[in-house]
């Protein structure tokens, strides 16, 4: 049996599918996180087992494992804790081994390339910053070697009953790469781009310039998807998926809101200026918001050219700074972040139930209210406080209740048929 060829049993007859953004590992971590409460949350719709699935950068990755068959749940295992099936177990630290091959290519040009910066410099008369720029040859272009990810999931996605080749898989896989040289985004597992082993794909869709070298595929250098789009949702909307999931893990982060400027602790607690966070800080702020600007502005596109299509788009808390200062190079900062994810994708979904219902209802998919209103559910064990569990359920009880009253105000017909 091909994997995940017993796929149809779901009982309900739309085309679903899961379009998954990037992020690194902190995205990963997310995205998983946020996938199991939406599994929890739908219990007739196995997400291992939908209709599609594109993934851009990390997202490559999850969505390699789930169209292989592998559920949220063993995804939490294999990427975030540590007593999971060690033949899955997929350690972030894979994402950064020095590209020492890299190190040693660029380093053996060094003689050369300081040879002709000189001569341009003495003999030819050009200007010292000119010459200089001959030298930056010599730099690498990537810290990190993409080639232990790449072995790494080859293994897991070879095991029985999965695969690494895209022709081999009962559903469809599409991971998005960029040709380095062309600009062009491409489509690995879409016809004609499906001869590339999955894993492969899954580096390149990965390899962030800067932080990873281009990955070679069949003479061309490639690199991360995410640089012509966030989420290349209009691979599966084209393909006739009627109900798309979209995950986002990195939005831009609001240090200083109205929400928050009341409050002196807790999560929503004020913290300083980004700025006072140095150059790291202000690059992932101005990253986050320049890939979000541009998911603002697909998604905006994706409702005018697909409008018979309900589009669920789900992402962390703008003013979360757990999202945004997350370390996950320690496994208690995984578990912690992961368990996060979780839990306020279940409060997003309470508090967007009765609208997100009806949504749903249209493709013969039912919220699971028993397990969403369950304050013991927990993605891994940690203890329950109840006073902030009841607190939060009174925040989205209000918040669903406010979104049933807006659409309520802008047409009756519109509340009772639950459009977005």
């Amino acid at each position: 049996m091909r994997p995940g060829a017993a796929r149809r049993e779901r009982g309900r007859n739309a085309r679903v599918g899961l379009a998954l953004a990037g992020g690194g590992p902190l995205g990963a971590v997310y995205e998983i996180g946020a996938l199991c409460a939406l599994q929890d949350a739908l219990p007739d719709l196995r997400l291992d087992a939908l209709d599609g699935y594109v993934g851009v950068s990390a997202g490559a990755i999850v969505a390699s494992a789930l169209a292989n068959g592998m559920t949220p749940r063993q995804l939490a295992a294999a990427f975030i804790e540590r007593d999971g099936d060690a033949a899955d177990r997929i350690d972030p630290t894979v994402f950064f081994h020095p590209a020492l091959g890299e190190f040693a290519q660029r380093l053996s040009r060094l003689p050369l390339l300081g040879a002709q910066a000189f001569w341009r410099y003495a003999i030819e008369g050009r200007s010292a910053l000119a010459s200089l720029e001959t030298l930056g040859r010599a730099l690498p272009v990537g810290l990190f070697s993409s080639e232990a990810l790449e072995s790494r999931l080859r293994e897991v996605l070879s095991r029985p009953g999965r695969s690494n080749h895209f022709r081999e898989l009962a559903t469809r896989l599409v991971l998005v790469a960029t040709d380095l040289d062309s600009g062009q985004a491409v489509p690995f597992g879409a016809p004609g781009h499906d001869q590339v082993p999955v894993s492969l794909a899954a580096a390149a869709s990965a390899a962030l310039p800067g932080l990873f070298p281009p990955v070679m595929i069949d003479g061309r250098a490639y690199v991360d998807g995410a640089l012509k789009k966030t989420l290349h949702a209009s691979v599966l909307l084209d393909a006739g998926i009627e109900l798309l999931f979209c995950l986002n893990p990195l939005v831009p982060f609001e240090a200083w809101s109205p929400r928050r400027r009341h409050s002196t602790n807790g999560p929503h607690a004020p913290i300083p200026s980004l700025v006072e966070g140095g150059l790291p800080v202000v690059m992932s702020q101005t990253f986050r918001s320049l890939i979000h600007s541009r998911l603002e502005l697909g998604m905006k596109g994706y409702e005018r050219s697909h409008p018979g299509t309900d589009i669920v788009l789900f992402e962390p808390d703008h003013h979360d700074p757990q999202m945004f200062l997350a370390n996950i190079f320690s496994v208690s900062q995984r578990v912690r972040l992961a368990e996060h994810a979780y839990q306020s994708t279940r409060r997003r979904l309470r508090s967007q139930r009765s609208g997100l219902a009806q949504r749903l209802e249209r493709h013969g998919l039912m919220l699971d209210h028993a397990a969403l209103d369950d304050p013991g559910r927990v993605l891994l064990a940690r203890p329950v406080r109840p006073a902030q569990d009841t607190l939060r359920r009174l925040e989205d009880l209000l918040n669903d209740l406010e979104q049933v009253l807006a659409r309520a105000a802008l047409s009756p017909d519109t509340a009772l048929r639950g459009a977005p």
